[in-house]
């Protein structure tokens, strides 16, 4: 059964940093892409980021030099390092995984910046 678990939300000041970690399992995590997304309140999920499994990354422009994706096949982890959290960055965060035809998405963790 593949299975995505996301840990590591808080709340958190304006210029801080926070790191949120999604645990895969049931499926060959190394072969396939990896996202991140998320949903602020009140407006639709959005992409924040994705990594391949030979390391290659994107971002989107709201995010960009202040987020770092990154994964650890070894452990089937990614991980969203997010730097100068701002408070629009406050949402519900969700890592997801197209496995065949279907987008697997795990519970989502919450993301706070606030002062």
């Amino acid at each position: 059964q593949v299975q995505l678990v996301e840990s590591g939300g808080g709340l958190v000041q304006p210029g801080e940093s926070l790191r949120l970690s999604c645990a895969a399992s049931g499926f060959t995590f190394s072969s396939f892409v990896m996202s991140w997304y998320r949903q602020a309140p009140g407006k639709e999920r959005e992409w924040v980021a994705d990594i391949t499994g030979s390391d290659i990354k994107n971002y989107a422009d709201s995010v960009k030099g202040r987020f770092t994706i990154s994964r650890d096949n070894a452990k089937n982890m990614v991980y969203l390092q997010m730097n100068r959290l701002k408070p629009e960055d406050t949402a519900v965060y969700y890592c997801r995984v197209r496995y065949g035809l279907d987008y697997i998405w795990g519970q989502g963790a919450q993301v706070t910046v606030s002062s």
